[in-house]
């Protein structure tokens, strides 16, 4: 019985130990959202974090769809426009005609919304999966954005629709005036959809949509209807995609035709894609690349789109599992205690892939400012250089460094899969 007590005991701490362990990142994420705004105090910096807080939800509920349930969507951004819709003319009507509702609640009800036309649009959409699916999605996102030109009462047209958030009833003294209070607002909304669509992906319903995912088939031998499923995940999607919409609201107080539109839509499936789909955090760690790209890099180029599209193109061929997949190719060598045999591999062809980096960069940037610069602006600043786009010696200069970089990195990648293959080798480190 002693022995008994004691391998209950000690079973009993492991499994405590394993929830703390479960529970670490969770913390971090508190601490981490936390000291943000004294890191980044600045109001640009403020909309960033709120933009990005925004685009995670969004990207997270688009997930439920692609990664959990196998569902192309191509028309995902109605369910976050809707929502942002209905509560700019709830903040309007707390406004003018005096309706009680506490801002941080709002999100709520754009969630709502978005769950109620996902309801709708659920109920015939998800009968089939695969290509029907994703050419439904298409009608109705088209058919949305048109209307939102044509109903001017709801859409506002193409001016669309503003709000003030600060005219609603304060809470605890805050009126959300400043930036600082809506990002900590987003923070909590970004906090609570996070747990809640990682717990949904917990539950058997979440299960059986990864089992209608690989084999819908198999699921409905199992008992369970295919269609079901589909639709459950689609209507948890549309609800925390309302939620998305809620907080963009809140942020800019104003939704236009641009937030529902497929140019939106087409995004949420680019930042999916280039996260990791499949992962929880992939497009968490999507969103956050490619809300750095659009607001950072948009600041020192003009075609920083060309770059984005390049590096979805260059992740969707080489590295299909994303930036997520990428990082976890790498717990196998770490397992077996060779992940340090990695590191001069690595830093070898560090410098000739950076060089090919810059070189193209350079080769494209000197070709867009002599074709769509001003008439007599020749002059052009590239890596803290200044020099005549006009002139073939720049342009001859990068395409040699792009060239010599792609001859050294042919050189260097035999070398470098040979120490791969060594690190993912079952055998005795060396």
């Amino acid at each position: 019985m002693s022995l008994a007590g004691e391998t209950n005991a000690s079973a009993q701490a492991g499994a405590n130990s394993v929830n703390w362990l479960r529970l670490l990142p969770w913390g971090l994420a508190v601490v981490l959202l936390a000291i943000l705004p004294f890191v980044f105090g600045s109001g640009a910096g403020l909309t960033v974090l709120n933009q990005m807080a925004i685009t995670i939800i969004f990207a997270l509920a688009y997930n439920m769809l692609l990664g959990q349930g196998g569902m192309l969507s191509f028309g995902h951004a109605v369910y976050m426009g809707l929502g942002g819709f209905f509560c700019v003319h709830l903040m309007n009507r707390v406004e003018f005609d005096g309706l009680w509702l506490p801002l941080p609640l709002l999100p709520l009800f754009g969630g709502l919304f978005g769950l109620l036309f996902a309801v709708i649009v659920g109920s015939f959409s998800t009968r089939r999966a695969g290509t029907v699916f994703a050419m439904i999605s298409l009608g109705v996102g088209e058919l949305i954005a048109a209307c939102s030109i044509i109903i001017v009462a709801f859409f506002g047209g193409e001016e669309g629709v503003s709000a003030d958030r600060t005219m609603g009833p304060a809470l605890l003294g805050i009126d959300f005036s400043s930036q600082k209070e809506v990002y900590y607002l987003s923070a909590c909304w970004l906090l609570i959809s996070a747990a809640a669509m990682y717990l949904y992906s917990r539950t058997p319903v979440g299960r059986m949509a990864n089992a209608v995912r690989d084999n819908e088939e198999r699921a409905e031998f199992l008992g369970y209807s295919q269609r079901k499923v589909r639709f459950m995940s689609f209507c948890a999607s549309g609800f925390f995609a309302g939620i998305a919409g809620a907080l963009f609201a809140i942020n800019f107080e104003i939704l236009t035709e641009e937030n529902l539109n497929l140019a939106t839509s087409g995004s949420v499936l680019l930042i999916t894609f280039l996260g990791g789909v499949g992962f929880f955090v992939g497009p968490i760690i999507g969103a956050i690349v490619f809300t750095l790209l659009q607001t950072v890099l948009s600041l020192f180029t003009e075609i920083w789109q060309l770059y984005l599209g390049i590096l979805f193109v260059m992740t969707v061929m080489f590295f299909p599992f994303g930036l997520t997949g990428l990082i976890a190719i790498h717990f196998r060598p770490y397992q077996l205690g060779k992940l340090g045999t990695l590191i001069i591999p690595y830093a070898l062809i560090a410098g000739p892939a950076l060089g090919f980096a810059l070189g193209s960069a350079c080769v494209m940037e000197i070709l867009f400012h002599a074709r769509h610069a001003a008439l007599g602006d020749e002059t052009m600043t590239l890596l803290g250089v200044s020099f005549n786009s006009h002139s073939p010696a720049p342009l001859l200069l990068a395409v040699a460094v792009a060239g010599l970089s792609v001859w050294a990195l042919r050189k260097l990648l035999p070398a470098f899969k040979d120490a791969w293959d060594e690190a993912n080798h079952a055998g005795d480190a060396s």
